[in-house]
């Protein structure tokens, strides 16, 4: 975790001076991991759910977790709505691998650069042993319900890009991890960040950390996290089942045959 963090922080040294924070900036600015919804890197979304446990302050209209499956869409509607620590986990016709770069990305419904409600993320190879990418959050103090942050200030959490543009996700970070087989994860866990400052980063101790992470809070009706979409950018299908060979059916044919005129006999 370390190495993953001196590395985003050596965009201190190159950051311009409208950017208030060290990591990566909004949509469409130089320097930007935002991968759009559009992009043929997409090979494959999210085909299920798991879990899903809403928190408190989402009404029913936002609750239907079959609007976070298939493909983004961009908009503000076609979501499903976590609420405060609500989760949802989502699963795959296949394996999601450790490809070069990111493997997958976490879309939300944002509608500007800076209202951003954010979610941990966690991974999975066999649905019960979870591991979270580490997460950092430099935003200073609490925004407000209709407050906004800088995205240059966050890193490793899912809704730090406006709608229409994926946060990526690098399993390379998590590989070697005991319990985590990163070409085999078949299962993606968003966990919303309760905006209020009660849940924390996870930035070092000896480098300060953890710190309060701070988004858009309080809100109602469709408070934290919104998924669209899940995308998958190295893929791997399920192994095939085989097939009975011919010899098999035939011996089971036979098997049966047998059967039959015993019970005559």
């Amino acid at each position: 975790m370390r190495t993953i963090l001196l590395t985003s922080l050596i965009g201190l040294a190159f950051a311009g001076s409208a950017h208030a924070g060290p990591f990566a900036p909004a949509a469409g600015q130089p320097g930007s991991t935002a991968i759009s919804k559009d992009s043929p890197a997409f090979v494959q979304w999210a085909t299920g759910h798991l879990d899903y446990l809403p928190g408190p302050n989402v009404d029913a209209t936002w609750q239907t977790p079959e609007k976070g499956l298939g493909v983004a869409q961009g908009g503000a509607t076609d979501i499903v709505v976590l609420g405060d620590g609500g989760r949802i986990t989502l699963t795959f016709d296949g394996y999601i691998t450790n490809g070069a770069g990111a493997d997958f990305a976490v879309f939300e419904n944002g509608f500007m650069d800076t209202f951003l409600e954010l979610a941990f993320v966690e991974v999975s190879s066999n649905g019960t042993d979870f591991f979270r990418f580490p997460n950092f959050s430099f935003t200073a103090s609490p925004v407000g319900g209709f407050g906004l942050i800088d995205p240059t200030n966050i890193d490793g959490l899912a809704g730090k890009y406006r709608a229409g543009f994926g946060t990526p996700f690098d399993l390379e970070v998590l590989s070697g991890v005991a319990g985590l087989d990163v070409n085999k994860v078949q299962y993606v866990r968003l966990i919303d960040v309760v905006g209020n400052g009660s849940t924390f980063d996870s930035f070092p101790a000896e480098f300060g950390g953890p710190h309060p992470i701070y988004d858009p809070y309080p809100t109602t009706g469709s408070s934290g996290f919104d998924l669209d979409a899940v995308g998958v950018i190295h893929y791997a299908a399920l192994p095939a089942v085989p097939e009975p060979s011919q010899w098999a059916m035939y011996c089971a044919a036979l098997g049966l045959l047998g059967l039959v005129a015993r019970r005559r006999g």
